[in-house]
């Protein structure tokens, strides 16, 4: 029996609801009608006390301990981010300047953002892609962008959007499909061969 494959995502929005948050549920959600999988969502704000005044990880408490681990240990990972000053905001680097530099490598990410308008489109590949590429991830082909126009109570309802954030995933089944076939077994699924 196969096992679900874990789905990370990680939303750098700083408030609740985030519409950050909301593209990345609605991203694992497409990505979770194609591939069998569990799915988890990090909400940094949530965790941005936590978070706030660590410099080593060993300073950070259990409850951001754990969610980095979920991360390193994600088969696929969702990064999605409010840009701000033409980058990705400063708890969503400082949250992965905690993540191990070589826990990444291989594992598929999709990348997203939000912003107030068109104008930041492109840090998606200007900014978050070399970050992942540090990490040496296999950043997915296409990167979804979402101004605040596309939402509608939080939910994305902009009919181009909704389009490109399908053509990402579809784009991305044959990665994510490579890191099913490559990954070790667990040693539950070992025990049970």
């Amino acid at each position: 029996m196969t096992r679900p494959l874990r789905l990370v995502a990680v939303s750098g929005g700083l408030q609740r609801p985030s519409k950050a948050a909301a593209l990345a549920e609605h991203l694992m959600d497409l990505i979770a009608d194609e591939v069998l999988c569990e799915q988890r969502l990090v909400e940094l704000g949530q965790l941005a006390p936590q978070l706030a005044g660590a410099v080593w990880r060993s300073q950070l408490p259990e409850t951001v301990e754990r969610e980095l681990a979920a991360v390193e240990q994600a088969d696929i990972v969702v990064v999605t981010t409010p840009v701000y000053r033409g980058s990705y905001t400063g708890l969503f680097k400082h949250f992965f300047d905690f993540i191990h530099q070589d826990a990444l490598i291989d594992k598929p990410v999709l990348l997203a953002a939000t912003g107030g308008s068109e104008r930041h489109a492109l840090m998606i590949d200007h900014q978050l892609r070399p970050l992942f590429s540090f990490f040496q991830a296999r950043t997915l082909p296409l990167g979804v962008y979402a101004t605040d126009k596309d939402f509608l109570d939080y939910r994305l309802q902009d009919e181009a959007l909704l389009q490109r954030a399908a053509l990402a995933v579809q784009r991305a089944l044959p990665l994510i499909g490579l890191t099913r076939h490559a990954r070790p077994a667990t040693t539950q699924e070992l025990a049970a061969a």
